[in-house]
């Protein structure tokens, strides 16, 4: 059984509208942030808010500290590798394939545990969170190994992003 469509003239607006957003592989703005290397595909300024999408490339050991969104959600596919991530007081394992999603006001965090470089995708709904990477990462040097961030960068990092209204927490972990 097809799903009948309506028809649409050639003269409707919706035939020729334009707006849709496309970044070519290599591009985007690519900051170091954590550890990490991360390039923002589309941001919260050009999706009218609505979502931030940023690509990463987590070396071992590499990720962000355990934090909470109270009230964005974060999204993550991963694309080839594995990271541990926390989810509240558990931690899953996550593989290439696997997909992990965070509700505002779950502490969180994702870590490389392997020995390879692991690459993902995640976006944050709505759009913004990932402005504080563009204005709190560092601009990358080629040739230069990715720096890890202390205990001090990633509070400047949760002040940028409270700043822009992240209202983010850093919630450390009691390993």
């Amino acid at each position: 059984m097809s799903l009948p469509l309506p028809q649409i003239e050639s003269d409707d607006p919706r035939w020729t509208k334009q707006g849709a957003i496309y970044i070519p592989a290599g591009e985007g703005i690519t900051k170091w942030v954590a550890g990490d290397v991360y390039t923002v595909k589309a941001h919260g300024k050009n999706t009218n808010g609505r979502l931030g999408f940023v690509e990463a490339s987590v070396p071992p050991g590499g990720g962000p500290v355990a934090h909470v969104h109270n009230q964005a959600s974060e999204a993550f596919y991963v694309l080839d590798g594995e990271l541990e991530f926390l989810n509240g007081d558990e931690k899953i394992t996550a593989r290439s394939g696997d997909f992990f999603y965070v509700p505002p006001g779950i502490r969180h965090r994702f870590k490389n545990k392997s020995f390879h470089t692991t690459k993902l995708l995640f976006l944050f709904t709505p759009g913004g969170l990932e402005e504080t990477f563009i204005q709190g990462g560092d601009d990358p040097i080629p040739g230069v190994p990715v720096p890890l961030w202390d205990a001090e960068r990633f509070r400047k990092a949760g002040e940028i992003s409270n700043r822009l209204g992240g209202d983010s927490d850093i919630l450390p972990e009691r390993d």
